[in-house]
């Protein structure tokens, strides 16, 4: 891959309630759900988002780009963009928009996967926002997941 495509990345499922994040490595082909951050009309909870840029030290930022069926961009595709402009311009880092279609069936079935398999008991929407990041930054990578 060329060495202009970012090795670290930290991924957002941008929600006007909340945000679920992500960390993904092109090396290991791996992307892991993260935290949930609370966001609300005044604004996400910078200081929890400020942590997860210290602690993962990404390249690059990649923010959920919610588009309807068709493709086409929506109400909440333009609060995402405006998201990534302020991330974008707060850590002085790129943001690559994603397409995000899907990722929320995606992040449902994991789930239910997960609680079949005893690891997860019980259903909460922010391990659902956090498992969507996952997804977002794994199909940015173009990592296969099973």
């Amino acid at each position: 891959m060329p060495d202009s495509l970012p090795q670290r990345v930290l991924g957002f499922d941008y929600g006007g309630k909340r945000i679920g994040m992500a960390f993904g490595q092109r090396i290991t082909g791996t992307a892991t759900p993260l935290a949930v951050v609370a966001n609300s009309p005044a604004g996400p909870n910078w200081n929890e988002i400020d942590r997860a840029v210290r602690e993962w030290r990404p390249d690059a930022l990649v923010v959920g780009l919610p588009l309807s069926l068709s493709g086409d961009e929506q109400a909440m595709s333009i609060a995402a963009r405006a998201f990534g402009a302020v991330v974008a311009q707060r850590y002085s880092l790129p943001v690559h928009a994603q397409d995000e279609r899907m990722t929320s069936i995606e992040a449902d079935r994991r789930f239910a996967v997960a609680r079949r398999a005893g690891t997860r008991r019980q259903k909460h929407a922010a391990e659902l926002d956090s498992i969507a990041a996952q997804i977002i930054v794994e199909n940015f990578l173009g990592v296969t997941a099973t």
